[in-house]
Parts: C-alpha cells; sequence; structure tokens
C-alpha cells in the first residue's frame, strides 16, 4: 500500500506538507541531537528529535495549532473543547490562546499536577474525570452538545495528525542538511496521531526507511493491532507511569495510516522507561516524561537491532512531575 497516493486513508503526506507550511511560524523548530554514547554502541549515527523543547513541552502543539488554525472564524468563535492527559491539554490552551479562542479541556483526576497547573495557567478551563470509571469521549461529546463547542482529539482527528507529522517532515530537512538518510524512526505511540503523522511523512521521504511505534509493554495495543490487523484493546486493568501514551486501542483514522506505512510495534517496560528518562537527564541534560522517552528506552532495548543503521528516536514530551524526575535520577545508569 503507497501511503502516498491511497485515497482511502484520512491523511496523506501532502496533508502533512502543508500543515508544515500553515503552522511554520507557530510553533519550534525542535533540534535533531545525536547520541555519540548510542551511536558507538550501534556502530551507526543515532538521532534523538527533542519534541520536550516544543513549546508547552511536547510535540502536541503541533496538532493543536494546525486543528486551532484549520477552523473558520465562524467555528472559532464557538471555542474548542478538548480530552487529554496533559500534553494535548496544554496544546490546545497554547493554541486557543494565540486564536483568541475559549477552550475547555476534560483531564483525568490523576493527570500529573504540572500538567493541570501549566494548562490552566495557559487561561483553558479544566473539567476532571475518573479515567478507570469514565468515557472522556462520552464527556466531550456532552460538553460539546451543551455548549455548540468545537471538538478536537488528541490523535483521531485528521488536522491533529497532519500537525503532529510535521515532527517527521522537520526530521526529513535535519538528516538531509547533514547529507544523511534514515535506516528507523523509532516514535512513542499512544493513539498514534505522532506516529502515523510522522511515519507518512519520513516514509515517504525515505521509502526505505522503517518506523517503529514505541509503547509501554502494559499498553502495547498499537503492537498487537499492527500484527493482528484489527483494533486490539490494552486490560482496563493495566496501569503504566508513561501517562502521556496509555490509550485502550489505537484510532480509526491512525490504524489504516500505520498500516500503510509499514510501521511495526515495538514496547519496552516501566522500569525501562525509567531508565530512559535518567538517560536523557544526566547524560543528555535533556528533560523528558516517561511517556516520552519510551522510544529511546525501546532503542536501548532493542540495540541489536540497529547496528550499522542512522536512527531517529523521538523525544516525544518533558511535561514530568517533579516527584518522578527525583525517582528517575537517582537510577544507575550508563553511558548508553
Amino acid at each position: 500500500m503507497n501511503p502516498t497516493t491511497n485515497a482511502n486513508l484520512a491523511v496523506r503526506y501532502e496533508d502533512v506538507a502543508k500543515a508544515a507550511d500553515r503552522i511554520r511560524d507557530l510553533v519550534v523548530e525542535t533540534p535533531l541531537i545525536e547520541v555519540h554514547a548510542l551511536s558507538e554502541a550501534t556502530q551507526g549515527r543515532f538521532f534523538v528529535k527533542c519534541e520536550n523543547l516544543q513549546r508547552t513541552g511536547s510535540f502536541k502543539l503541533r496538532g493543536a495549532m494546525n486543528s486551532l488554525a484549520s477552523l473558520s472564524a465562524n467555528d472559532r468563535t464557538r471555542g474548542v473543547v478538548a480530552y487529554s492527559s496533559g500534553n494535548h491539554a496544554q496544546g490546545i490552551a497554547a493554541a486557543a490562546r494565540h486564536f483568541g479562542v475559549a477552550a475547555t479541556i476534560i483531564m483525568p483526576e490523576d493527570a500529573p499536577a504540572i500538567k493541570k497547573a501549566n494548562t490552566i495557567a495557559l487561561g483553558a478551563k479544566v473539567v476532571t474525570y475518573d479515567r478507570y470509571s469514565q468515557s472522556r469521549e462520552d464527556l466531550g461529546r456532552r460538553i460539546q452538545s451543551e455548549t455548540g463547542a468545537v471538538l478536537v482529539p488528541p490523535y483521531d482527528f485528521a488536522p491533529t495528525i497532519a500537525g503532529q507529522g510535521t515532527s517527521g517532515m522537520e526530521t526529513t530537512n535535519q538528516l538531509r542538511a547533514r547529507g544523511l538518510s534514515l535506516d528507523l524512526a523509532i516514535i512513542c505511540c499512544g493513539g498514534g496521531g505522532l506516529t502515523a503523522g510522522s511515519a507518512l511523512a519520513l516514509t515517504t521521504s525515505f521509502p526505505g526507511a522503517k518506523v517503529w511505534a514505541a509503547e509501554p509493554d502494559s499498553h502495547n495495543d498499537t503492537g498487537r493491532s499492527l500484527l493482528s490487523g484489527s483494533h486490539e484493546h490494552n486490560d482496563p486493568a493495566a496501569r503504566s507511569i508513561c501517562d502521556a501514551i496509555v490509550t485502550p486501542t489505537p484510532g480509526e483514522l491512525t490504524l489504516p495510516i500505520l498500516q500503510a506505512c509499514g510501521v511495526e510495534g515495538r514496547s519496552a517496560s516501566d522500569e525501562q522507561a525509567l531508565d530512559a528518562v535518567a538517560l536523557a537527564a544526566t547524560r543528555l541534560k535533556l528533560i523528558v516524561e516517561p511517556g516520552g522517552a519510551i522510544a529511546l528506552a525501546v532503542a536501548r532495548k532493542h540495540l541489536d537491532e540497529l547496528q550499522g543503521k542512522t536512527v531517529v528516536a523521538t523525544l516525544s514530551g518533558g511535561n514530568i512531575d517533579p516527584a518522578m524526575l527525583d525517582i528517575a535520577i537517582t537510577r544507575d545508569v550508563g553511558l548508553i
């Protein structure tokens, strides 16, 4: 299946390219940094794409800005509603502030306090719910019905996917500026918006490249869905410290894109995610949350498969609670 020409996909490469033009002046071009210890360990080139250094601390601003920029002036007057564990929340709040739009954000009661505080500081109204007994989607639709606000989902929404994919577009340009191609991209994956959008950009630009969707072991629904060919669900009782990427199942729009791009699933444990947080903080001087570090954790777990390759792992977010960061940086991790 060709992701560039497949008319059945909700988002195509051209949509990501248009989004890149649309939001270029609204987001930060995040750095692509080589991790020399991992380059040496793999006898290749290993980079991290630092979406933790994006405004609001994650890639989610990209999808939020593209979604709100795509709204008509009339729709913006209605306001927006979104549901999120925190990073999409902050992205929507920042985008709404930029465009002068009222925003209501539905967040889990157990979302990290720093994410709630930042969302409120950006001017959004926060409504909390119990992620284990209530449906955020149902709550979002109810608020939308009651207020007339426009619903902007965190991943299963074409403008969101296209906007998030601009991270992959930047990676393409940054690799080419170094005279490099791409063998493998490892991308943190929850509902699949970042992975799907970036895979479109990367596999179109580098047709031989592979993409891995990186997930926590306890929430590897995307990997299992890609193997089975249908939507697999996570155990509702499963828990993970990777709160930013804990979703029940891949998106209806994102899974077909991942399939068309030949994406494969890989996962790592919460302990390995904490090690990756510690490595990023102590060795790379980068603050990353557990969900944002899962791609780095997967890379370290599968170093034998990276030998001789040019690899990019996305650090998708840096909104970590200070207490969690304290736990992580006390861990004894090596150079790789």
